[in-house]
């Protein structure tokens, strides 16, 4: 558990959000409540039952792997590029004494958040998730990271203007709470797949659509609590051979809707490699507060 990220978090159990501190192998509130540090680095702040029980091992693992091979690598860089233009706004406009944090809420292996901390050097990131598997792996993606487990549906373990920059990619959005955590200016940035993302599996391989009124739907929850500040689209081809093209499905919400078997079958009528489209819409939002 990295220590420079502890003024950051909040116990989940008093109603205040009471500060932590570091005793041993634990975190402890001023009340006495304790949160156990895992042996892999992360320390879950859950506040109770979560709503969803997150990624399992295997969807992480294919994440894992089919991250570390690149092919998203150019749709990493671009956020982290976004990032470090974001946060410089922020420290343009703030008075604080001291930088805020970085937030990736439902961070998974903590994959984007390590290359925006590539950009920011002396950054400190939290690595939110509810994943215990994906926590692991998040403990270690970069020497700057925390991981924290947590719902992301609930009030999120980390203190009222504790960060700079919130990111959200490829991942559900509590907009009050990232809205709460961000200081006065504090940007977020959202990573979203556009209509034609995967396109060439979406149908031979009966994935989940991009529902048409997504981007829609995204600002009516963001309005009340952010401004729109700047949107573009990353946009790339990327060649995937049959073992990628099954992490890739492995590691997202088709998983859940699909046999291996039946899979396997229809990833072997696909071009080996295939071409892929990588469409995502990246829009920054300046938090009202």
């Amino acid at each position: 558990m990295l220590d420079g990220a502890i003024s950051f978090l909040r116990c989940p159990q008093c109603t205040h959000g009471g500060p932590l501190t570091r005793v041993g192998g634990t975190l402890r509130c001023g009340t006495g409540h304790n949160f156990d540090i895992a042996r892999s680095g992360y320390v879950s702040l859950l506040g109770g039952p979560p709503k969803y029980q997150g990624d399992i091992p295997a969807m992480v693992t294919a994440r894992r792997d089919f991250l570390a091979a690149g092919h998203f690598a150019g749709l990493a860089g671009t956020l982290a590029e976004a990032a470090a233009i974001s946060v410089t706004s922020v420290a343009s406009v703030t008075s604080a004494a001291s930088p805020g944090c970085v937030v990736d809420s439902g961070a998974g292996t903590g994959y984007y958040l390590a290359r925006l901390l590539d950009r920011l050097p002396g950054a400190i990131g939290l690595a939110l998730d509810v994943s215990k598997s994906a926590l692991s792996l998040a403990a270690h993606a970069h020497r700057r990271v925390a991981a924290v487990g947590c719902d992301i549906w609930r009030q999120l373990p980390v203190a009222d203007g504790a960060a700079d920059l919130a990111l959200s990619v490829f991942a559900p959005r509590n907009a009050a709470e990232l809205a709460r955590i961000l200081r006065p200016g504090g940007r977020l940035l959202v990573g979203t797949p556009a209509a034609d993302h995967l396109a060439e599996l979406i149908g031979p391989l009966a994935l989940l659509m991009v529902h048409e009124t997504k981007e829609q739907r995204l600002a009516a929850k963001l309005s009340p609590y952010f401004d729109l500040d700047a949107a573009t689209e990353y946009r790339a081809t990327v060649s995937l051979d049959h073992r990628a093209v099954g992490m890739l499905v492995a590691m997202g919400p088709s998983s859940w809707h699909t046999q291996p078997d039946e899979l396997a079958a229809m990833i072997a009528e696909l071009p080996d490699p295939v071409p892929v489209t990588v469409a995502v819409r990246l829009a920054t939002y300046r938090a009202w507060r």
